[in-house]
């Protein structure tokens, strides 16, 4: 299958008997994915091919058929599909259901199909069986006029869907996957049980075993709502990341983002240096103009206005700046002046300065000026929007556009196959219908995941931020070794 189906849809398989159709689907969908006309005869009758059932069988086909559509999930038709009819019928209500319409055409050879008939405990009866052979070879043209979003012919022996692939290599001298992108894991969740420093170094060495290019951290007083419960544990992310910096890894390490509302940025130029020395050069900063009021109120700190916290952050990349540069002299910008810049150790290189955020006024502007590269949440229907923004903004203050790197946060839910992604789905959506969550989280195995970066970076992305949300330990994290190939 040189090009994957969209999910979620509805797929509607057409083929005679013994085609092959029920194993095709076996091999890509879950179990309850696939209402199948036979499966139903055995709930509804003696057993799958009780034909005095099957008006009883189709009857209960079409309402299973009805739920999982309204509901946005993907949707496997199992039966011959060689009635017009029903067909067209189906394709209406997915196309109600707002869900990709595809139709998957089994047009195995004529005698593999009688061989694999022959060889049923129940075979279909060989007019029966010419019949429906006669009448695929007519089907082809038919879907094509139906105006099934997608057809799919399957004529011989077809490879499975792509499964997560082989974990990466121990040591990955080159840290970005085929289509040129760094993966970098964001740490933003921590059940560390009885030894923190422990799990935190567990988790450290499995990403750089999995090929890691990084791992970064919140920067929260409290833990946010989006991640779990004020009351669980959220490590200040400077002293954490000094402490992981004394492993043997290759990791880049640093923030995602740190607020400029409540982090003097002469203190975190003194971070981000002593962690890129301590670190051999490994460090970033990732900074933005904070936003959770409670954190701020909670531990005795002034909540600026948005105004004032975008104006923070502004001068507070150019305070970084000035004292990450060479000698001890004053320096006298266009938001900052300091009477003399002597801050030691410096760093050992230039320090990356990731701004966070999408506003379209400031924030990308404050990126295009100052940024060495921007992050945004990706969302397909803005992300291309916001770019032209960036780059119009880095044209209007004299600047290339390609000196300003596109990163993204991911925030995925990651399975080993099919099964496991929706049982993830399951116990992470809360109130959140199903459909709507996996859409959101953009749920799938690694292999969907690493086709989905492949897009991104076509985009012009350059860094993912991969955040899960029932990351538990260095198991997990392990498991996602084939996004970073």
């Amino acid at each position: 299958m040189s090009e994957r189906l969209p999910d979620p849809a509805l797929v509607v398989l057409v083929g005679a008997s013994g085609s092959g159709k029920s194993t095709w689907a076996r091999d890509r969908y879950r179990a309850e994915e696939v209402v199948s006309s036979d499966a139903l005869r055995g709930v509804v009758g003696s057993g799958p091919h009780d034909l005095d059932a099957s008006a009883d069988a189709f009857a209960l086909l079409e309402t299973i058929v009805a739920a999982r559509l309204g509901r946005g999930l993907t949707t496997v038709v199992d039966t011959l599909g060689l009635e017009p009819e029903r067909r067209r019928a189906w394709l209406a209500a997915g196309r109600a259901a707002g869900l990709p319409a595809v139709a998957v055409l089994l047009a195995t050879p004529d005698g593999e199909c009688r061989r694999r008939n022959a060889a049923r405990d129940r075979p279909v009866p060989a007019p029966v069986l010419a019949a429906q052979l006669t009448r695929v070879r007519a089907v082809a043209d038919e879907l094509v006029d139906e105006g099934w979003d997608v057809v799919r012919e399957v004529t011989g022996p077809e490879p499975p869907a792509p499964t997560t692939p082989a974990a990466a290599p121990a040591t990955a001298p080159d840290r970005r996957t085929s289509a040129g992108l760094e993966v970098v894991l964001q740490v933003s969740r921590f059940p560390w049980g009885e030894d923190p420093s422990a799990w935190l170094r567990a988790v450290a060495l499995a990403a750089d075993r999995a090929g890691f290019a990084g791992l970064a951290l919140m920067d929260h007083l409290v833990q946010i709502p989006q991640v779990g419960r004020a009351w669980d544990p959220i490590p200040e992310p400077w002293v954490t990341l000094g402490h992981l910096a004394a492993l043997d890894t290759s990791l880049t390490l640093g923030t995602l983002v740190t607020p400029a509302s409540f982090r003097p940025a002469g203190i975190v130029a003194k971070h981000a240096a002593t962690l890129d020395v301590l670190s051999g050069g490994r460090a970033f900063v990732g900074v933005g103009a904070g936003w959770w009021e409670r954190e701020h109120l909670g531990f005795g700190l002034p909540f600026p206005s948005d105004r004032e916290r975008l104006d923070l952050l502004e001068s507070g990349i150019e305070t970084m700046r000035a004292l990450w540069g060479p000698g001890t002299r004053a320096y006298d910008g266009r938001r900052v002046s300091l009477p003399e810049t002597t801050a030691y150790p410096r760093p050992v290189g230039p320090l990356p300065v990731i701004v966070g955020g999408g506003g379209e006024r400031r924030t990308l502007r404050i990126a295009a000026r100052l940024g060495d590269a921007v992050n945004v949440r990706f969302d397909p229907a803005t992300f291309d929007h916001k770019v032209a923004v960036l780059r119009g903004h880095c044209r209007e203050v004299g600047r290339d556009p390609s000196d300003v790197a596109l990163t993204v946060l991911d925030l995925p839910v990651v399975g080993r196959d099919r099964d496991d992604v929706w049982a993830r789905v399951e116990r992470l959506r809360g109130r959140t219908a199903a459909a709507a969550y996996a859409r959101r989280t953009h749920a799938g195995t690694v292999a969907d995941h690493r086709e989905r970066y492949a897009d991104l970076a076509a985009r012009g992305v350059s860094t993912v931020f991969v955040s899960l949300h029932d990351l538990a330990g260095p198991d997990d994290v392990e498991a996602l070794a084939g996004l970073t190939r």
